[in-house]
């Protein structure tokens, strides 16, 4: 971040942009060269192993495919299809992953599946590289949203550019399909990186189609307008038809739910080669069958069986969802269909009627480049590109006319069969939705303080004394909090204040320093309001009230990671489903609330148990124990055939325990995308008071505590959580290490402490408090009061100790070292602890220790509950 700004400071925001649109130009023209060579070699030594075997075609059609459906499931579902819908969704701010990662897996899969001899085209992919490159770029150097859109669309012009080296049909691609904004900016960006990758592409890569006026004489007269009026018709009803068995295909392959992504694109790469083996044609690449059909040299049966076969394999590769676009195959059987109105032409010419017009027709390469341009105007709906990128190919000006013809009756016969932008209908096919009659919005525009708020807030009471608060201070990353009195917003109290306050007053308490009747916002306040107030009064946090009522905080941060989050969130592949019961068990309700428990490692399953089991006694609750399944995105929940044998096995053992511990238990098992996701919905359905879940290690994550799962439960989960890490030894917990700093997380984990020993016959508790400075005879007393407190309720030992010690997560695992405690409990919470201290050095320390168990407790808010 700081060398962006720098370097904006230094080169200036013009040349920045500048900068930039010739790196994505470059970048993206290199890779549209890597991904023509590679799939030129991989295809030419496929058809040289024809020559030894028959079955070889078919076969390795079958494993390339396999293995570029295996890559796309597995490393990048963003992969699949053509990619220009995702980009249209990116540029219309949905949430959809656009990054380097996509574009290296968009890059092998597509080399592996065309060379392979899928029917698909490079170009469409070209397309998405080029915008995966350029988002990358913008997050490298990190720039406004609205710059970064047009990075984004100068990415995909420049793959479209060094696609067909048609430097202008990437601009007008741009403009005519992706962004449609004519802005002076976007045009420039654009307009320099399709420049930049034309010419790499040129320069590395050849011609592309290299034809050429001087060896592809076209030509028009009077007596083809007719035959080009009919070839805009057949290629607007054909070219519509094949938009429609593009969704066909998608959704016979989409039922095949019992089949993975990587045996249906396998099928297709199979049913490709055997129809190559049978037709010849079938297995041409598409720019060699394209400059073959072009030339006119083929026979009428040879161009039909070329156009039947092009559009039944396309069809059939683009819905198993294999890497590649449609942009080659349409211009393909466009020629094809072209070639075939000459024919006609030819044919008519000896008429009796047509005899004497003194002048022949157009020959078969007119036709075949007019016949180009109107099937892909008739598939994409972007007349004007088609017409530019044929133009671009050839560079013959005597193109011009019939390509208008051709592909502005193409386009308005197929949008009247099909209204609409194909791009459009496989996002909405894939459930995004967008409207093009409706300029986008930024997606911070509608947000409102109840969409950034922090839910869970922590307070200090208002007859707090100076010393506690100072302690609160230290033990929380936040600089500032609101003071509550009888459940009550009368005031806010930050960190300068403590530093100005009075020390001459006798017993200062936090009314004495605090800011009364502090500025709030409601929960509806838009985002624009909030920057406003914040901007406006210098304050970094502004607390969200209804009434007198505190129901969030929001903070400056707050609004960076919304907009953040919003911009760049991963959405890897398709939408999570909701989560399937697919088996449980009812015990009678006889509990006074319920206790959640997941259960998925047999070998950890008995402590945890244990543990839950010690507590729903305590608190006389039943205990809902689950076994998600997790199944991959491709599958629905509710399609997944299910082995319960191990389930039911975890499920068995914790019904028996139960028994034993005279508790009611309830069983499911429930199939999902996400195992956080079923977990909040039982949550929510069961009316779950407490969870305990099992920590196996930290995360090695960026952001991440203990783990995608376990984090997402600890933000989200609306009801209070105690995780469980079992050390390494067999023991039980019997020699308690308890950090007390104050704070409803700590009181949380007290409140358990009881239940969580009542199995054991005699317990070793040892309080500590550790702080940067000398204990105060305050917190002597506090922890004095809790050992006398917790000796009513439990048998054993409970001795406390107060440290000074900068290093807290240090000076506690010293504790636990010295005097052989073999249990940490800790409180914890998403704002104070387990953000400052537990993000910090307090797990990876643990973690990196096997030889504790490690209990955090992390309190629902009372804000939440309605507690006030």
């Amino acid at each position: 971040m700081k060398l962006s700004k720098r370097l904006r400071q230094w080169m200036g925001y013009k040349r920045i942009a500048i900068a930039e649109a010739c790196v994505i130009g470059a970048v993206s023209g290199l890779a549209a060269v890597v991904l023509k060579r590679s799939i030129g070699w991989l295809t030419q030594w496929r058809i040289e192993q024809i020559d030894h075997a028959w079955y070889l075609l078919p076969l390795m059609g079958m494993i390339g495919a396999w293995s570029a459906g295996w890559l796309v499931e597995h490393l990048s579902p963003e992969a699949s299809g053509s990619g220009i819908p995702r980009i249209k969704a990116v540029l219309g701010q949905k949430s959809v992953a656009l990054n380097l990662r996509v574009a290296v897996v968009k890059m092998t899969s597509t080399i592996i599946a065309l060379g392979s001899g899928l029917s698909l085209g490079r170009q469409g992919p070209t397309v998405q590289i080029g915008a995966a490159l350029a988002a990358q770029l913008s997050r490298w150097l990190p720039t406004s949203p609205e710059y970064r859109q047009q990075l984004i669309a100068a990415g995909a012009a420049a793959g479209l550019a060094a696609g067909f080296n048609a430097p202008i049909a990437g601009v007008l691609f741009v403009v005519e399909e992706l962004l449609q904004d004519f802005s002076g900016l976007t045009l420039g960006s654009a307009i320099l990186a399709s420049f930049i990758g034309a010419v790499v592409s040129r320069l590395l890569g050849g011609q592309g189609l290299n034809l050429s006026i001087n060896t592809l004489q076209t030509g028009l007269v009077v007596q083809d307008l007719p035959f080009l009026v009919l070839l805009g018709v057949l290629a607007g009803l054909l070219g519509a038809g094949f938009s429609r068995g593009l969704f066909v295909s998608l959704g016979f392959f989409r039922d095949m739910k019992e089949v993975s992504v990587p045996w249906r694109i396998g099928m297709a790469g199979l049913i490709t080669g055997l129809v190559g083996v049978l037709l010849p044609v079938a297995a041409q690449e598409n720019t060699e069958l394209r400059e073959f059909l072009v030339t006119g040299s083929a026979s009428w049966r040879m161009i039909a069986l070329a156009f039947m076969s092009k559009f039944g394999l396309t069809l059939l590769a683009y819905g198993s969802g294999a890497p590649g676009g449609i942009f080659a195959p349409a211009l393909v059987m466009g020629s094809a269909l072209g070639c075939l109105v000459s024919v006609a032409a030819e044919a008519m010419q000896n008429l009796p009627l047509l005899a004497g017009a003194g002048s022949d027709f157009a020959n078969t390469t007119t036709y075949a480049l007019t016949g180009m341009g109107a099937f892909f105007s008739a598939v994409t709906r972007v007349p004007i590109t088609a017409i530019v990128i044929v133009f671009e190919m050839t560079t013959d000006f005597n193109l011009v006319l019939p390509l208008m013809i051709g592909s502005a009756i193409a386009y308005l016969i197929a949008d009247r069969v099909s209204p609409g932008s194909i791009y459009n209908k496989l996002l909405a096919w894939q459930g995004i939705d967008l409207d093009p009659a409706v300029a986008p919005a930024p997606p911070w525009a509608t947000l409102k303080a109840k969409d950034l708020m922090q839910r869970r807030v922590e307070t200090l009471e208002r007859t707090l004394p100076i010393p506690e608060a100072v302690q609160a201070f230290s033990r929380s990353h936040h600089r500032g909090f609101p003071v509550m009195a009888r459940s009550k917003l009368v005031g806010i109290v930050t960190q300068s204040d403590l530093n100005k306050s009075d020390r001459s007053l006798q017993k200062p308490v936090l009314a004495d320093i605090m800011t009364p009747h502090p500025v709030t916002v409601s929960p509806e306040a838009s985002l624009g309001h909030v920057l406003h107030l914040l901007n406006h009064l210098k304050i970094s946090r502004l607390p969200v009230t209804e009434g007198q009522h505190l129901v969030g905080i929001i903070t400056r941060g707050d609004i960076i990671r919304a907009e953040s989050d919003r911009l760049d969130q991963p959405a890897a592949g398709p939408q999570a489903e909701p989560s399937y019961t697919v088996y449980q068990t009812r015990a009678p309700a006889l509990g006074e609330g319920r206790l959640l428990l997941p259960l998925s490692d047999p070998d950890t399953a008995p402590r945890l148990l244990r543990c839950a089991i010690a507590l729903a006694q305590h608190h006389r609750y039943e205990l809902e124990c689950v076994h998600i399944v997790q199944v991959p995105r491709s599958h629905s929940p509710a399609a997944v055939a299910v082995d319960l044998t191990e389930s039911q096995q975890l499920l068995q053992q914790a019904q028996q325990m139960g028994k034993t511990a005279d508790i009611s238990v309830h069983t499911q098992v429930r199939t999902a995308h996400e195992v956080s996701t079923p977990l909040l919905e039982i949550i929510k359905e069961r009316h779950i008071d407490l969870m305990v879940m099992g920590w196996q290690q930290h995360s090695n994550t960026p952001g991440r505590v203990f783990g995608v799962v376990v984090d997402t439960i600890i933000r989200q989960a609306p009801c209070d959580v105690v995780l469980l890490r079992p050390s390494s030894q067999a023991s039980e917990q019997q020699r308690w290490l308890i950090p007390v700093a104050g704070g409803p997380n700590v009181r949380r984990a007290l409140d358990l402490l009881p239940g969580l020993v009542s199995l054991q016959a005699d317990t070793d508790i040892r309080l500590c408090h550790v702080s940067p400075k000398r204990p105060s005879p305050s917190v002597l007393r506090y922890l004095d009061q809790i050992a006398t407190r917790l000796g009513t309720q439990i048998k054993g030992t409970i001795q406390s100790i107060a440290l000074r010690n900068p290093q807290t997560a240090e000076a506690i695992l010293d504790i636990a070292r010295w005097e052989q405690r073999d249990t940490i409990l800790l409180g914890a919470s998403r704002e104070g602890l387990l953000s400052q201290v537990l993000n910090g050095n307090i797990p990876v320390l643990i973690a990196q220790n096997p030889n504790f168990t490690v209990i955090l407790v992390r309190r629902v808010s009372h804000f939440e509950d309605g507690e006030g």
